[in-house]
């Protein structure tokens, strides 16, 4: 009898390992179809804002909504695809005064964590490597939505926004009022699974 239940034992337990081991699904960011999105906000000396978006990066990641705390996400940027729709703030943006961007031609973004803190919300952590300095953020963030598209792939969304400190990436603000030494970075990826 024993014996018959420790068999039983061990082979459900196999059989349980490969289900506690399952990866999460991994997705390319959609950036051929415009699908994606990094955007960011900057007061204006108090009187407005600066909108833009870096128009040139690539992304992925990892999804699994049975175990949304091994999901991962990695994006690289490139600095030079800046875009505020004023060509030249936005040079003036890429030179040594702000980005140094000939100097620091990539940013990217490595989730080192996410911690689930609702239903399809939850706090991603990760290192962000802007102007050679890496810091780590976080970013509240919720699912858009998942399911199968028109084309036979299936596909997930999301979107998160933060406040970054633009001191902590080397960029020196004090020329400038207190209200703009931030900026709200708001990033909106949808991506295809593999």
């Amino acid at each position: 009898m024993f014996k018959k239940t420790a068999v039983a034992t061990a082979l459900t337990a196999c059989a349980l390992v490969p289900m506690a081991q399952a990866q999460a699904d991994d997705y390319v960011v959609d950036t051929e179809g415009q699908h994606a999105f990094i955007q960011f906000k900057v007061n204006h000396l108090g009187y407005s804002y600066i909108i833009g978006q870096f128009e040139e990066f690539s992304g992925q990641f990892s999804y699994d909504p049975e175990n949304i705390e091994s999901s991962s996400v990695e994006f690289d940027v490139q600095v030079s695809s800046l875009n505020t729709n004023h060509a030249e703030r936005d040079k003036h943006f890429l030179s040594e005064d702000f980005l140094e961007a000939d100097k620091y031609q990539t940013a990217t973004f490595t989730s080192t964590g996410f911690e689930p803190n609702g239903d399809d919300e939850g706090i991603l952590t990760g290192d962000l490597t802007l102007k050679g300095e890496t810091r780590e953020i976080e970013m509240p963030v919720t699912l858009v939505g998942e399911g199968e598209d028109p084309w036979g792939g299936y596909r997930a969304g999301f979107e998160g926004s933060t406040m970054l400190t633009m001191g902590d990436f080397g960029i020196d603000m004090s020329d400038f009022p207190e209200v703009m030494h931030e900026l709200e970075l708001h990033v909106t990826f949808e991506g295809v699974r593999q």
